[in-house]
Order: C-alpha cells, then sequence, then structure tokens
C-alpha cells in the first residue's frame, strides 16, 4: 500500500510526467535516425567499413569535444529553456539535412548524427540539474531507474522500429520523422515547470573561470574524486570487451558471425529486467551499494565469458551482465546528483561523462592489438579485473557513515 502510493505522489509530479514523455520522443526520433543513417550509408557505400565507422565518430566525438563546456553552459543558462531550445534545433538541423540530402548530397545525412550529438551535449546536463531540481532527494534513485529502464527497452524495440521505418519508408521520411519527433519532444517540455529566476551575482565570471570552479570542485570532493576513478576503469573494463563480442562468437563458441544477435538480444532483455528489479529496490537499497555489486557481479561474468566455450554458459553470463548494467547507470547517476550542489550540477556531469567515454574509447581502439597480443580469454580476464579495482575504488565510500556532501559544502573560490 505504501509502495503505491510512494509511486502515484511519483507520478504526480509535473517534471516526471514531462520528461519522460519527452524522452519517448527522442528515443523514437533517435533510433529512427540511427538506424535510418547506418543502412542508408551501407547502401550508399555497399558496406566501407570507414563509412560505417564515420557515424560513430559523428555521434561520439562530440562527447568528447562539447561535454564539459556543455554541462558549464547548463550551469550557467536556464535548464528548462536550454533542453527545449536544444531540441527545437536538433529538429531544425534534421529539416536541414533533409533539404541538403534531397537537392545536393547524401554525405549529408552525417551532419544529422553530428550536430544532433552535440545539441545533447548541452541538453543532457541541463536535464540532470533539472532532476536535482524538482525530484526530491528520496525519489532521485526511482527517477533515474524508471528513466534508464525507457533506454534499457528502446535498446530492444529502437533497432526494430528504426530498420523498419527504414525499409518501409526510405531515407527521407525517416529523417523527416527523426525531425518531427524532436519537436514533439520540445513540445512535451514546455510543460515543465519554469526556470526560477536566478539571483544577480556580486561577481561575474567568465566561463574558463565556470570551468575551473567545476573541476576545483570535483577534485576537492572526495565522494565525487572516487567515483570518477570509478568512471574511468569502467570505460577501460568495458572499452576493451565491447568490440571483442564478435570474437566470442567465431573462435570460443565457434558459431556464425550472426549468432551476436543473440548476445545482443539477451543482454537486452535482461537489461530491461535489470531497469524493474532496480526500481523496485530503489527504496531498499542505497545507489553506492547497487554499484559495488552490480560491478562485482559483472566482474565474474566478463570473466566466465572469457572462458567459457559452451553456448549457453555464455548466454547466462550475458544475461546476468546484462541484469547489472541498468543497476550501475542508476547508481551512478544518483550519486551524481547527490552529491553536488545544484550550481555544479551540469559542471560535474560534464567533467564525469568524457572520463567514462574517454577510457572507453581509448580500449575501444586498442582492444584488437591486445587481443592479438594476449589472446581473447585474457583481454576478458584483465576486463574483469579492471571492474574488481572499481569496486576496490570505491570500498571506501561503502563504509562511510554519510555521504561527504551532507557532511560539510564543497567550497569553491572564484579566482
Amino acid at each position: 500500500m505504501e509502495k503505491s502510493t510512494n509511486m502515484s505522489a511519483f507520478f504526480k509530479n509535473r517534471f516526471i510526467r514531462a520528461i519522460l514523455i519527452s524522452g519517448l520522443f527522442l528515443q523514437l526520433g533517435i533510433w529512427i535516425r540511427n538506424f535510418a543513417v547506418l543502412l542508408f550509408v551501407m547502401e550508399k557505400t555497399n558496406g566501407d567499413p570507414l563509412a560505417v565507422s564515420m557515424i560513430s565518430v559523428a555521434e561520439f566525438a562530440p562527447i568528447f569535444v562539447f561535454s564539459i563546456i556543455g554541462g558549464t553552459f547548463a550551469d550557467r543558462w536556464k535548464p528548462k529553456k536550454t533542453m527545449v531550445w536544444c531540441d527545437l534545433l536538433s529538429a531544425v538541423s534534421v529539416f536541414s539535412v533533409l533539404a541538403t540530402l534531397m537537392l545536393a548530397t547524401w554525405q549529408a545525412v552525417f551532419f544529422a548524427m553530428l550536430i544532433s550529438a552535440i545539441l545533447s551535449q548541452f541538453s543532457q546536463p541541463s536535464g540532470m540539474k533539472l532532476f536535482k531540481i524538482h525530484v526530491p532527494k528520496e525519489q532521485l534513485q526511482m527517477g533515474m531507474s524508471l528513466y534508464q529502464t525507457m533506454f534499457a527497452i528502446f535498446m530492444i524495440i529502437g533497432p526494430i522500429i528504426g530498420t523498419f521505418v527504414f525499409q518501409q519508408y526510405g531515407i527521407y521520411l525517416s529523417i523527416a520523422i527523426t525531425g518531427v519527433m524532436f519537436l514533439l519532444s520540445a513540445v512535451a517540455l514546455l510543460f515543465l515547470p519554469a526556470d526560477k529566476a536566478e539571483e544577480e551575482k556580486e561577481e561575474k565570471t567568465t566561463l574558463l573561470q565556470e570551468l575551473g570552479q567545476g573541476f576545483k570542485y570535483v577534485k576537492n570532493n572526495r565522494f565525487l574524486t572516487i567515483l570518477g576513478g570509478n568512471f574511468l576503469v569502467a570505460g577501460l573494463a568495458i572499452g576493451l570487451i565491447q568490440p571483442l563480442g564478435i570474437f566470442i562468437v567465431t573462435e570460443q563458441l565457434g558459431m556464425p558471425k550472426e549468432f551476436l544477435q543473440w548476445l545482443l538480444a539477451v543482454n537486452g532483455v535482461a537489461m530491461v529486467i535489470g531497469g524493474i528489479m532496480a526500481l523496485a529496490l530503489s527504496k531498499k537499497v542505497s545507489p553506492i551499494r547497487m554499484l559495488a555489486i552490480g560491478m562485482a557481479v559483472d566482474a565474474v561474468m566478463i570473466s566466465v565469458v572469457g572462458f567459457s566455450n559452451v553456448v549457453w554458459i555464455t548466454l547466462v553470463a550475458q544475461f546476468f551482465n546484462g541484469l547489472m548494467l541498468p543497476a550501475i547507470q542508476i547508481s551512478i547517476n544518483t550519486m551524481i546528483l547527490e552529491n553536488s550542489e545544484e550550481n555544479f550540477v551540469g559542471r560535474v556531469n560534464g567533467i564525469m561523462t568524457p572520463l567514462f567515454m574517454g577510457g572507453m574509447v581509448i580500449m575501444m581502439s586498442l582492444a584488437g592489438v591486445l587481443k592479438e597480443l594476449m589472446s581473447l580469454t585474457i583481454a576478458y580476464q584483465a576486463a574483469a579485473i579492471l571492474f574488481v579495482i572499481g569496486v576496490a575504488l570505491i570500498l571506501p565510500l561503502l563504509i562511510m557513515p554519510k555521504h561527504p556532501g551532507q557532511e560539510k559544502k564543497v567550497k569553491v573560490e572564484v579566482q
């Protein structure tokens, strides 16, 4: 009875309703765009690996270049206004790309990925800031669980929807639908509570000064510093094994390469279940414990995948690996919000994200070479050890009586 009352109060929150509806439209637009561009580029280039890899570059490169900058601007600008404008500009850019595509060159599709990815680096930290402002602290973990579950569901149905739309309607209508989805997301965001009026600062600061304050804030907050190390280690581990999944299928299991889709499907279904479980446990298990359990289980499962040459054992390990991923992602986002002051949420998020993505991309680029040097099994054991290191890093946080953010505020002086 109490749980249903909590959920009822949770969904009565105007912010929750608006952000979930906006997220639904955004996910539809993103997956339709991603698969339309992927399938279109493969058609145009006869599956040229370089052209296909450039799609990932267009999607992930802006994270390095704009994440910290976007996080800083998220702390300077009004978050609701920022998110609405980012979605509107994304829609405008998509329609512009559509016009260019119809009148000029097919390579314009890369800009549909690039511009949206850049704008998302300004919108995403603003969304995190709004979570901090509008969701009570005791409901933060629940909110993040629900949000992450929606992403997990789209990891399963997104490729199906994107492929169907492209095959039925072609690239032009797929891009047009993407633009409409971004517009609908912007409309949903208009129902967010109004931005609160900002107090005039006694002393004006420059963008570089505020960026420096963000780094100083993270450095002076022991909880966030340790969490940053955990971010980096997790990125290194995931980046090492992500490109090697196809070799687990072909070399370790002796199956055709097409069998990879079943590994991914099992992972996706497990992520949905894991998201629902994390939502159910959000009131009972603290985020830091959820993170430690998730990383410990993933360490074991990654090790099992690396050793196993039996299909069903690999599938079971892959399932439990996927089951824990939402717990890891939800707990990290929750702890960033719980341990960051409202004025620093954007910058903290902007600093943390490149740590994870940087580690992941570095190891993705080295994974092939490392596999040749130390074998597939050892590469997976190395990734498992990195997860164990990640658990060891956060052990001091597990025994803390309370978060450092609750003990004292971290003061950052403007220089």
